[in-house]
């Protein structure tokens, strides 16, 4: 179905979190699509979902970030909103039937940003240091570098998290550096992590259109916003991820770019302490990335990593 072909449709509803990141995001899609269909009325359902309520638990415990995804997907199933607006990150790697990720948008910066208001960067942190993250890979990778900081669970919105450090709680804490960036919050940022020292998570900083899968309308009025290179390094990340049967009670990162027309991706899978940290690297065809992703997958577990999985899923 070309541009040329369709009539876009005469309203739009967008299911999103009420959490300001999630706004942010929904606003900026519903801007976006105002610009392209200016006919179109575009309106926001904003919606309080489980993992947004239950704050006082890591997220591996209660079921893992899908928990931020089911309202939506309800809201969606029952036509009350047209499209979810995700950032992938939180995006289950198996979608239910019958929903489908109908864009993928361009992605910010996908990397990893250390917050303090008295140290410039984690290698500057003395001993005993408590550092707050919501994420196992972070933690996992933060261990293995830094055995001597303590590493502390930080949950809540960006600005509880960040409320949280200012009130003393922490010397410092990670957060991605998309979520800052888009809330104008940039400043926070004493010093972005390169991805060499802190993975990204898979799909970090990519947002994700989520519809129905009975409806491909919706798919040629979101064609414009769709960024062919951040989806292909998106599906290789999830790809990983999937054959990695990667949650939140893993700690793995999966990142893949795009470097001379081609895709080169990293992945790792860790111990929660970071005693074991098994890596692999590739290059891949950008027109094939799941290919890569499963490749990815199938040289961590010739290292182990299917120990490490094994050993993990034990415990939860």
């Amino acid at each position: 179905m070309s541009q040329a072909t369709f009539t876009p449709p005469s309203r739009l509803v967008i299911a999103s979190r009420e959490s300001a990141l999630a706004m942010w995001q929904a606003e900026h899609i519903r801007d976006r699509l105002r610009a392209l269909y200016p006919q179109t009325s575009v309106s926001i359902l904003g919606m309080t979902t489980q993992g947004d309520q239950i704050l006082n638990v890591t997220l591996s415990k209660i079921g893992g970030k899908g928990l931020f995804v089911k309202e939506l997907e309800t809201a969606l199933e029952n036509g009350s909103a047209d499209i979810a607006v995700h950032s992938l990150k939180d995006v289950p790697m198996n979608l239910p039937d019958g929903f489908t990720l109908a864009c993928i948008g361009e992605r910010e910066d996908p990397r990893d940003a250390f917050v303090s208001n008295d140290f410039d960067n984690l290698a500057s942190l003395p001993a005993g240091s408590v550092v707050g993250t919501s994420s196992l890979r972070r933690e996992s990778q933060l261990r293995a570098r830094f055995p001597h900081l303590k590493i502390e669970p930080l949950r809540g919105n960006v600005q509880t998290r960040l409320r949280k450090l200012d009130e003393g709680q922490y010397a410092a804490i990670i957060l991605a550096a998309a979520g800052l960036k888009r809330l104008g919050l940039g400043d926070r940022i004493r010093a972005v992590i390169s991805s060499e020292d802190s993975l990204p998570a898979v799909g970090q900083g990519a947002l994700g259109i989520e519809t129905r899968a009975d409806r491909p309308d919706l798919k040629a009025v979101l064609a414009p916003l769709h960024h062919a290179d951040t989806a292909a390094c998106v599906l290789a990340e999830r790809a990983m991820s999937r054959a990695l049967a990667g949650s939140c009670s893993v700690p793995l990162g999966g990142f893949a770019e795009v470097q001379n027309g081609k895709l080169r991706m990293r992945g790792f899978v860790a111990t929660p302490d970071g005693s074991r940290l098994l890596r692999a690297e590739q290059m891949g065809d950008i027109a094939n990335p799941e290919a890569l992703g499963d490749a990815i997958a199938q040289d961590l577990l010739k290292q182990g990593a299917g120990e490490i999985l094994a050993a993990l899923s034990d415990h939860t």
